[in-house]
């Protein structure tokens, strides 16, 4: 038997108290109309002598039948002892009988219905005590099954984010071994700029949400290493507007959308651009990417799509009806676009 919790004592002290209230209501009220300490006290007796039996069955169902017999649904066993419990403490109403033809009919009859009337009260408070006790159940159910979820969401994005850190690495080494055959100098500036990316992965997206400047930084950075593969037939151009750089949003949410329009909106012979802009405005954050659009054929084409599909997860499990993702192609095929926008709530004070 589990040792009782803070806020198991914490029910029991509620309980006992709304029941006190309820005794002493009535011999509160006795005071307060006749002034009369004897008369406060026969009603304090009284009171307790009607109560004992539906209080007592209340707090045995609460603590003891429900556990012991409700749940493992020993069904006639729970019907048995409160059957004997309510026998045991009305002795006397059970055996109220013997003295009824001494009785008028009036008086017998109106007898009749006040015991009646008081096993309905008891029969209520074995409702109560089970209904109460089947609230608290579902409500730490469904706690548990929220904590549940919530560690689950976490370690799914965990998982999405581990995966996004290695993908846009390996894209970005490539780059640099393309590098490294052309041009040295420009190979060690290229491995520093990788270095800050990495501290930045490594060090800064630890937490569930990152300042934007950050996140600017970053994809500033990342772009450059990008373009260092590209030729001289290719523009890339962007755009950052932020009115508030520490408006906190998700990390690495924005680089797999820019990693695509490198990998498949860039032409090695043909004329390729690519066009980035985040826009940042009181309530929402939105973030577009338009690029002319090569696809890759299958003996080119790597990834699997991963960084777009982890993206989409992670816009579901961060933003959930609080953003909004449109992508396809325009141009008669020519140009790909994307555009995510995130909604966040006003700051305080404004509407």
């Amino acid at each position: 038997m589990k040792r009782p919790t803070k806020k198991d004592w914490t029910t029991f002290g509620i309980q006992v108290g709304v029941w006190a209230a309820v005794i002493l209501l009535p011999v509160l009220t006795s005071w307060l109309i006749t002034s009369n300490g004897q008369y406060a006290m026969d009603t304090l007796m009284m009171t307790g002598s009607m109560l004992q039996s539906p209080m007592l069955l209340y707090f045995l169902n609460f603590y003891v039948f429900d556990r012991w017999l409700f749940q493992p649904r020993r069904y006639w066993w729970f019907a048995l002892a409160n059957l004997a419990l309510m026998a045991a403490l009305n002795w006397g109403i059970v055996f109220w009988a013997d003295y009824a033809p001494q009785m008028p009919a009036m008086a017998w009859l109106g007898m009749a219905i006040g015991f009646f009337v008081y096993f309905l009260l008891n029969l209520a408070m074995i409702a109560a005590a089970l209904g109460i006790r089947h609230f608290m159940r579902i409500r730490r159910i469904r706690q548990q099954l929220q904590e549940e979820q919530a560690r689950r969401t976490e370690a799914e994005l965990a998982w999405l984010k581990n995966q996004i850190n290695p993908h846009f690495l390996f894209n970005t080494l490539n780059n640099i071994s393309s590098l490294a055959a052309i041009d040295g100098e420009a190979t060690q500036e290229a491995v520093a700029q990788l270095s800050d990316l990495l501290r930045y992965a490594m060090y800064e997206t630890n937490k569930p949400s990152v300042a934007l400047q950050g996140e600017v930084d970053f994809m500033r950075n990342y772009i450059a290493l990008m373009k260092l593969r590209v030729g001289r037939n290719t523009v890339v151009q962007t755009q950052f507007e932020l009115s508030n750089p520490q408006q906190e949003v998700a990390p690495l949410l924005f680089i797999s959308i820019i990693e695509n329009a490198f990998k498949h909106g860039v032409s090695s012979n043909k004329p390729s651009y690519i066009v980035l802009q985040l826009k940042q405005q009181e309530k929402e954050l939105c973030f577009e990417c338009r690029n002319s659009y090569y696809p890759k054929t299958a003996a080119d084409h790597s990834g699997n799509g991963i960084g777009i599909e982890n993206t989409r997860r992670r816009l579901e499990l961060l933003y959930p009806d609080r953003h909004s993702w449109e992508m396809g192609l325009t141009d008669n095929g020519q140009t790909y676009y994307s555009r995510i926008t995130l909604h966040f709530p006003a700051p305080a004070g404004n509407k």
